[in-house]
């Protein structure tokens, strides 16, 4: 039904009203709009389609989606593409250096367009790792109520007879490597041609499930809007229901900020947590929460994730995938069973209009699946990522321990300036059992672009070492890395942090258990090596990575590039 909207308080009237406006709207009018549409709220609808991978590909179909839902709903929708940078391609070579500069990237060019053209809502369709913190941060930026869609997963392929992920090509790649009769290059070659068989973002509980649980958890997204894999079409039903749901927030002036708050950020965290997610989430939630002046770093990230059940049993450190997932019921699901048990709170609004507790509330647990865990029978009493301090990292750093048996590791550095030395030692088993690999300058500076370390690790687990060596960096390491694998620490070696100083042979002591990543070197042998050390220099001495590296902060802040809301001197939504 049509009304009559008041858009004296929306963004849009810059360009939309008054005679002053009308060179504006003759553009308008030659896009087809007529005057009715000019005069409703204007709807950004940003997707991050692309063909550099099949995270990517069904996004402009759900796009089309949400703006019919926007349309049904008396909105205007104005489409709109940015970039991906998609890590499974970008992995293993210079290329991954790209993959987090992109989240900023995106950020930013969804604000952009979004503030270029005063559009009153947002619309974010996301499929592949950063592009999903990424739009979440633009619609805490922008402040412009906003409903948040993942694009789906992809379905699991099938080989010899089992469910397989991208995740068992880049290990099978280390077991050739290594010569086993059970990896040939033929069979690698079968392999990698079945394990991804269409659209959609990796299957596992890597990072881009891990942010779409995190948008439902959070509140920016519908309920059981990221469970559904991308190929299937009943996924635009949930689109255009976005499309119809974030008129309603424009009705009722709900906004982001509204949502998000530091109780949502809590719940985002123990979700992370009870399903064994990405490591990222402990650099992605602080660079979200740094958009809204949420406070909610490495340490807040690791507080919650300490006392939080591991409950859902998700590949890489568990036996499913994300369609198992969401046929077991999702978030939701999971969600009721953490709740009931007081463990998430249940008075956070919400983009369906209503808090966390009411979209639970006829929510019935399943007892017949077996993906999801009751929180009072954990897999584990602690979650699936652990934060460490200690000398080693006085900042901090993080750990996925899901699926890990041994939870405590010492042994002697075996130091490499960079992954690609590492990668190099590891494919050339140039290392022993019982070495702590330390990858450095590979942090947010440093490298520039925090890579992660995904060919490394799924090497050494493909080798049959995954539990026989631990690796320290840095950098970051994919949400579909399994194994002793810390990531994120801090400082990092191009700011002068311990991890800069360390040598071969000097021992590391490692325990997940108490929290702790320790260097056996007094204060004053730090303190000694320090005095001898000196900056590395960047080989990006221009363009965008330069860029990145002049700007970004720590990696416990989450690795951001401005001043946030401590900076903000205007909100965009009340332009």
């Amino acid at each position: 039904m049509t009304k009559t909207w008041d858009k004296s308080k929306l963004p849009s009237r810059h360009v939309t009203e008054g005679p002053e406006r009308a060179p504006h709207r003759s553009y308008y009018y030659a896009m087809g709009l007529s005057t009715k549409d000019i005069r409703k709220p204007f709807v950004g609808v940003a997707s991050c389609w692309n063909e550099a991978a099949p995270c990517n590909t069904a996004l402009m179909r759900q796009a089309h989606a949400a703006s019919k839902g926007v349309k049904a709903a008396d909105g205007t929708p104005r489409e709109f593409c940015t970039i991906t940078v998609t890590d499974g391609i970008a992995m293993g070579h210079e290329g991954m250096r790209s993959s987090l500069v992109s989240r900023e990237v995106i950020a930013d060019s969804v604000e952009l367009t979004i503030r270029g053209h005063s559009y009153d809502a947002l619309v974010g369709v996301a499929g592949c790792d950063k592009s999903l913190p990424g739009m979440m941060m633009a619609m805490l930026r922008l402040n412009v109520p906003s409903v948040f869609i993942y694009g789906g997963s992809i379905l699991p392929g099938r080989f010899e007879g089992k469910d397989v992920t991208v995740m068992d090509v880049f290990e099978a790649v280390g077991a050739n490597a290594a010569g086993s009769n059970d990896m040939t290059e033929e069979k690698l070659h079968a392999l990698e041609k079945l394990a991804c068989p269409g659209d959609g973002a990796c299957g596992g509980q890597f990072t881009a499930n891990t942010m779409a649980c995190v948008s439902e958890a959070i509140g920016l997204a519908l309920p059981l809007s990221s469970a559904l894999p991308a190929p299937y079409l009943e996924r635009d039903e949930y689109c255009a229901e976005s499309g119809k749901a974030v008129m309603h927030l424009i009705e009722k002036n709900i906004r982001p900020r509204d949502i998000c708050t530091r109780k949502a950020f809590e719940n985002a965290a123990v979700v992370v947590a009870a399903t064994g997610g990405s490591t990222n989430a402990g650099l992605h939630l602080p660079a979200m929460a740094h958009e809204c002046g949420v406070q909610f770093d490495l340490k807040d990230v690791a507080e919650i994730f300490a006392k939080t059940p591991y409950i859902a049993s998700l590949k890489p450190g568990g036996e499913f995938v994300a369609k198992d997932f969401g046929e077991a019921g999702g978030v939701p699901m999971l969600m009721k069973t953490l709740y009931d048990a007081g463990l998430i709170h249940g008075d956070c609004m919400t983009v369906t209009g209503k808090t966390v507790a009411e979209n639970l509330k006829d929510v019935v647990f399943n007892k017949d699946q077996k993906v999801i865990r009751e929180a009072s029978d954990p897999i584990s009493p602690n979650g699936g990522v652990v934060g460490l301090w200690g000398s080693l990292a006085p900042n901090g750093a993080i750990v996925k321990v899901a699926g890990l048996e041994n939870l405590k590791f010492t042994g002697p550095a075996r130091v490499f300036d960079g992954e690609a030395a590492c990668f190099k030692a590891v494919t050339e088993r140039d290392y022993k059992e019982g070495d702590v690999l330390v990858i450095r300058y590979e942090g947010p500076k440093g490298g520039p672009g925090m890579r992660e370390m995904l060919s490394t690790t799924a090497a050494l687990y493909g080798q049959g070492m995954g539990d026989k060596v631990a690796l320290i960096t840095d950098g970051r390491f994919s949400g579909a890395t399994r194994g002793f694998c810390v990531g994120h620490v801090g400082p990092e070696a191009a700011d002068g942090g311990p991890i800069g100083l360390v040598q071969d042979g000097d021992i590391i002591v490692l325990d997940a258990i108490a929290g702790t990543i320790d260097v056996r070197l007094t204060p004053a042998e730090l303190e000694d090596r320090k005095r001898n050390w000196k900056p590395r220099k960047t080989m990006y001495g221009s363009g965008a990575l330069q860029k990145f590296a002049k700007l970004v902060g720590p990696a416990h802040e989450g690795a951001v590039t401005h001043p946030g809301f401590d900076g903000e001197r205007h909100v965009y939504a009340d332009i």
